[in-house]
C-alpha cells in the first residue's frame, strides 16, 4: 500500500477505511473494525453522527467560510456555549490543538511583556505533548518529537509531572516565569493522572506568584474524562484553557479559551487565522454539544470508562508482566514492563483499533457513544492479546 506521493512522515498501518458508523469502520475489503481509538480522541460521537452529518451539509449548502474579517454569528454562538460550559469569559478560534497551544503561548508571552518582564518563561511538564510546530515541539516533553528540528524555540522551563515540590523550586529561583502549561492528563505521556492534589497545587502557585494557569486539555476535553472537562474532577479553573480534537468530532476545530486579564490580552493584529472558528467548523462543534447534553455521554462516559477499568482490573490484575492498569472516564491504559507496540497490529488483525504509546502502554480512547456489549469486547480481546503477549516464548 505505499504510496509515493505523500511525505513519509507517518508509518501507516496497511488499511484503508472508505465508511463508518458509530464505534465501527469498514475497510476496502469490507472488513469490520470496532473502533477504542476515535481518530486519537476525536470522534467522541462516533463515525458519521447523523447531528454532524447533518449540521455540515446544511452549513454546507448556505456559507462555508468568510474569514475573520467579519462577524460569524456561528462562532459568537460556539463561544458562549464553552464559556457557559467552562465558565472562562473570552474565546479564540483556529484549527487544531497545536495551534491552539501556539496561542496560549504566544498570550502568556504577551501577558508577561506586558507586565514588564524582558524575557517571559512558561513552565512545562516532562512528558507532556502540545503538539509539533516549532514552539509546541519545544513545549513536549519529548525528545523524539524535537530531534533534529533544532534550534528550539527559548522560554521554556521543564519541571517533572506531578511534582509540586519542582514548581516550587522554580518559583524561588527564577523571576521571569509568566505561565504553567499542564495536561491534565497527560495523554501521549501514557494516560498519566496525577495526584488528587495536584491541579489544586498548581492553581494555588499560579496565584500566589501570579503565573497564568494554562491548561491543556486537547485531548483531555469534550467529555472524555467523565467530566466536560477534566480539570472540573480537581474543582480548579483556569486562566486559559486549549481544546481541539472531540470538539469537531473530526471536523477540523480548536479554540483558546482564557479569563481575567488573559482574556483581554490580545489586541487586533496580535494573533489572527484565516481559517479559525469558520461557519462549517462551527456548525459541526455545535452539533458536537448539543448531542453530547442531549444524550447525556458526559455522564456515559464516566460510567463506562468505570466499567472498563473494572474490566481490566478484573482480568489483567495479576498477570505477569503488566505494570499497572489505569484510566479516568474513557482514557485507559494498561502499562506493561516491556515496548509492546506489535500489539497494534495484532489487534488489527482481530478486527479493533487500538493504540500504543509511550513504547510500554496500550492506550485507549474509545469514542462516548460506545455500547456495553461494544466495551466488554474491547476488554476481553485487548485483554487476551496481551496474556498472548507476555505469554513466555
Amino acid at each position: 500500500m505505499a504510496n509515493d506521493t505523500l511525505m513519509t512522515t507517518y508509518a501507516r498501518l496497511p488499511v484503508r477505511f472508505v465508511r463508518g458508523e458509530g464505534a465501527r469502520l469498514w475497510d476496502t475489503e469490507g472488513r469490520e473494525y470496532l473502533d477504542a481509538l476515535s481518530g486519537v480522541a476525536v470522534c467522541g460521537l462516533g463515525h458519521a453522527h447523523p447531528a454532524v452529518a447533518a449540521a455540515l451539509c446544511a452549513q454546507a449548502g448556505t456559507l462555508i467560510h468568510t474569514s475573520n474579517i467579519y462577524e460569524i454569528p456561528l462562532q459568537e454562538e460556539l463561544a458562549a456555549h464553552l464559556l457557559r460550559l467552562s465558565g472562562l469569559e473570552r474565546a479564540f478560534f483556529c484549527n487544531s490543538g497545536c495551534e491552539a497551544n501556539e496561542a496560549a503561548i504566544k498570550l502568556a508571552r504577551l501577558h508577561g511583556h506586558k507586565r514588564g518582564i524582558k524575557e517571559p518563561a512558561i513552565i512545562v511538564m516532562e512528558g507532556s505533548f502540545h503538539g509539533r510546530t516549532l514552539a509546541t515541539l519545544t513545549a513536549t516533553g519529548n525528545r523524539k518529537v524535537q530531534a533534529g528540528f533544532e534550534p528550539l524555540v527559548k522560554g521554556f522551563v521543564r519541571v517533572p509531572y506531578n511534582d509540586l515540590d519542582a514548581l516550587c523550586t522554580v518559583a524561588e529561583n527564577s523571576d521571569n516565569v509568566v505561565a504553567v502549561l499542564v495536561e491534565p492528563v497527560q495523554g501521549e505521556g501514557g494516560i498519566r493522572i496525577p495526584d488528587a492534589d495536584y491541579l489544586a497545587g498548581v492553581r494555588a502557585l499560579c496565584d500566589k506568584h501570579q503565573w497564568l494557569m494554562m491548561l491543556d486539555e486537547v485531548q483531555t476535553g469534550m467529555g472524555r474524562t467523565g467530566r466536560w472537562f477534566a480539570c472540573q474532577h480537581s474543582n480548579v479553573q483556569p486562566d486559559v484553557m486549549v481544546l481541539a480534537k472531540g470538539l469537531g468530532n473530526g471536523m477540523p476545530i480548536g479554540v483558546c479559551l482564557a479569563r481575567g486579564t488573559a482574556a483581554t490580552t490580545f489586541e487586533p493584529g496580535n494573533h489572527g487565522s484565516t481559517f479559525g472558528g469558520n461557519p462549517l467548523a462551527c456548525s459541526a462543534a455545535l452539533a458536537v454539544i448539543s448531542t453530547t447534553e442531549k444524550e447525556a455521554l458526559v455522564a456515559r462516559a464516566a460510567q463506562l470508562g468505570q466499567r472498563m477499568l473494572d474490566g481490566f482490573t478484573q482480568r489483567l490484575a495479576n498477570t505477569a508482566g503488566v505494570v499497572a492498569i489505569r484510566g479516568l472516564g474513557l482514557m485507559l491504559a494498561v502499562e506493561l514492563d516491556r515496548p509492546c507496540g506489535e500489539l497494534v497490529k495484532s489487534a488489527l488483525a482481530r478486527g479493533l483499533l487500538i493504540n500504543v504509546t509511550a513504547d510500554k502502554v496500550v492506550r485507549l480512547l474509545p469514542p462516548l457513544i460506545l455500547s456495553d456489549a461494544q466495551a466488554d469486547r474491547i476488554v476481553a480481546e485487548v485483554s487476551q492479546s496481551i496474556v498472548e503477549f507476555l505469554a513466555p516464548k
